[in-house]
Order: structure tokens, then C-alpha cells, then sequence
């Protein structure tokens, strides 16, 4: 998966022809999310093939600014302070995370500035996780 940030016109329809350009290239959006920031669209979504959705967008004249690998996370949602304890870590091996959203799976999607590094604490992270839920809980 990854990650495109791409530049909208702050105005009505801006949005839905990038979503049309998408839909005629047989793209599916996977997650993400988009904001008017200083009087311009900014857009981060989740695709699978990132090269061929720049090809489509930049086709229809829409501005594709980055295309980046992402770090994919599932978080114990029922137990509160997840997202305080990964975000942690992360800051903790000097990862600088710059994008954070949900994907249509509810998992967290982080662009970070340091894949290699992040990858290695997302595993970590599973790893913990999977380790503290195979543990019986005491009685």
C-alpha cells in the first residue's frame, strides 16, 4: 500500500473528480482523508498501486505532490492509550511521524520519515502485542 498526498483546488467538486479520475483507472481508495489547509486541498489516500494512481490523477491535471510507503498497525482498540503508547515508541526511535490516519480496515496508516526504522518498531510493536494477549490475564 501507499500513500499519495495530493494538492485540490479549495473548491466544490475539487474532490470528486479526483475521486472520478480514480474510479475510471479501476482504482479503489483504501483509506485516507483530505483538508483545506492555507487556502489549498491537501489529500492523503491509501491505494494500492501508487504509481498507477499518480499516472490517473496527473492525467486529469490533478497534482500528485508525493507517493510513499506506508507502515500499517492494528491497535487493540479496547484498550484505551494504544495510539499514546505506538505514536511513543515511534517518537522514541526518532521516527517523525507525518501523516496519521484509518484505512477501511480500521488499521492505522503511518507515513513516517524513516520507513526503515518505523518498520522495525511497528514489529516490535506486533510482536508485544501478540505477546501480551497470549498471556493468560491474572486472576
Amino acid at each position: 500500500m501507499m500513500d499519495l498526498t495530493i494538492e485540490l483546488d479549495d473548491r466544490p467538486g475539487a474532490l470528486a473528480e479526483m475521486g472520478d479520475a480514480l474510479g475510471r483507472a479501476g482504482i479503489s481508495v483504501e483509506g485516507g482523508g483530505a483538508w483545506v489547509v492555507g487556502g489549498r486541498g491537501v489529500a492523503h489516500f491509501l491505494i494500492a498501486n501508487g504509481e498507477a494512481a499518480r499516472v490517473a490523477l496527473e492525467a486529469e491535471g490533478i497534482r500528485v505532490t508525493a507517493v510513499r510507503e506506508v507502515l500499517v498497525q492494528r491497535l487493540n482498540q479496547e484498550q484505551p492509550g494504544q495510539l499514546g503508547r505506538i505514536t511513543r515508541a515511534m517518537a522514541e526511535a526518532g521516527v517523525n511521524i507525518e501523516v496519521l490516519y484509518s484505512d477501511h480496515d480500521n488499521q492505522l496508516i503511518l507515513v513516517v520519515d524513516d520507513v526503515a526504522t518505523g518498520l522495525a518498531v511497528s514489529e516490535a510493536w506486533t510482536r508485544e502485542q501478540r505477546e501480551a494477549t497470549a498471556r493468560p490475564s491474572p486472576a
